[in-house]
């Protein structure tokens, strides 16, 4: 009989832990569930769970909202993009349109959307006009993507794509001097794409229990309960937790398709800067469905502005895991979901979003 939450909690629980154990899980959607279900506080006080970088619309650079919001004010495009981006804040004077949602308010024609597919049915709906799709995500939102590339798209319909992949941020933390971490939860549905073993680096260069999960209590917990035995054994490896969907290999056919729609390349990201290795870009073959060379005049260089964050803003230290969402100076002040000062703060996979609608109001003093 399988597991259930509650078993692991017990075997969890049962554990020799001799110090405090630091676990980053990498991925929005397993911080959302972690919160959601309650596990901090149901885990032994000596265990903690740190959010990690995997909210694409946080670390989206600055640079590429600014152009989005300005092929739809300037260029009069049909601008879509995933919901989230919509309200995602850039840094401008005073009286200046900040986020795709005020320049909808402002009479520009941006539509939220869910799906590549409802970017091609736009333009497939508007064959006099032209169509930007606005396409920020990891691994899991650039395969559909290149998939749609490849299977063709409509002559008025181009990209302005601002892809990431998840590994490399992480390879950035274990290459500083303070990680911050001494095991990893991997996300599951990037390993479902690229396969659990794209994480195995984790173990075999720095030593760092690993393990793969889905995004039910149960495979979390699972997840935790092998990296903390990992740790107390002194015998690090990656475990799959998530064997229903995470195969190994991965999805060869999505990797196909990223390689042949797509280079990778080093990419920016927002409030910690160049990363190498890290950035989807089109490849020359879409060169006529590639926004930034379609739109050039909108793609200001100016902006590009490594570590860029608003004012007072510390989205940049919680995405890194260096901080919790309410040590943030703003947090609970002046930025709220009503009223969202840094990206973090916007997305359903930003932990700050995540705890407050886990109920932490009341910002803290940073250690």
């Amino acid at each position: 009989m399988p597991l259930t939450a509650q078993d692991w909690l017990a075997k969890i629980r049962a554990l020799p832990l001799q110090r405090r154990v630091r676990i980053m899980n990498v991925c929005g959607g397993h911080e959302r569930s972690i919160t959601m279900a309650g596990l901090r506080g149901a885990l032994p006080k000596n265990i903690e769970l740190i959010p990690g970088p995997g909210c694409p619309v946080c670390v989206c650079p600055e640079e590429d909202v600014y152009q989005a919001i300005q092929l739809a004010l300037q260029e009069k495009v049909i601008l879509a993009a995933f919901g989230d981006m919509l309200r995602v804040p850039v840094n401008v004077g005073k009286g200046e349109v900040r986020s795709l949602e005020q320049a909808k308010a402002l009479g520009a024609d941006v539509r939220p959307i869910a799906s590549p597919r409802e970017a091609v049915k736009l333009a497939q709906e508007n064959p006099d006009r032209a169509v930007v799709f606005f396409a920020a995500g990891f691994e899991t939102t650039s395969a559909p993507v290149a998939a749609m590339l490849l299977e063709g798209v409509p002559d008025n319909l181009s990209v302005l794509l601002s892809g990431r992949l998840t590994w490399p941020a992480v390879a950035l933390l274990l290459e500083s001097e303070t990680p911050g971490f001494d095991a990893l939860v991997a996300p599951g549905h990037v390993a479902t794409i690229m396969g659990p073993e794209e994480w195995r680096f984790v173990v075999q260069q720095h030593g760092i229990p690993t393990a793969v999960a889905g995004f039910t209590p149960v495979s979390l917990l699972a997840a935790m309960y092998s990296t903390l035995r990992q740790l107390i054994e002194a015998k690090p490896f990656l475990d799959n937790c998530y064997p229903e969907l995470a195969r190994p290999g991965g999805n060869p056919a999505a990797q196909a398709q990223l390689k042949q729609a797509m280079r990778v390349t080093d990419a920016n990201w927002r409030g910690i800067g160049v990363i190498p290795n890290s950035g989807f870009f089109l490849n020359p073959a879409f060169a006529a469905h590639d926004a930034r060379l379609r739109f050039p005049s909108q793609d200001d260089a100016s902006r590009k502005r490594a570590g860029e964050m608003p004012p007072g803003c510390d989205c940049a230290r919680v995405v890194l895991g260096k901080i919790y969402p309410n040590e943030c100076k703003l947090y609970g002040r002046a930025c709220t979901p009503r009223n969202p000062i840094g990206p973090c703060m916007v997305s359903d996979e930003g932990a700050c979003r995540i705890w407050w609608a886990g109920g932490v109001r009341e910002p803290v003093e940073a250690a």
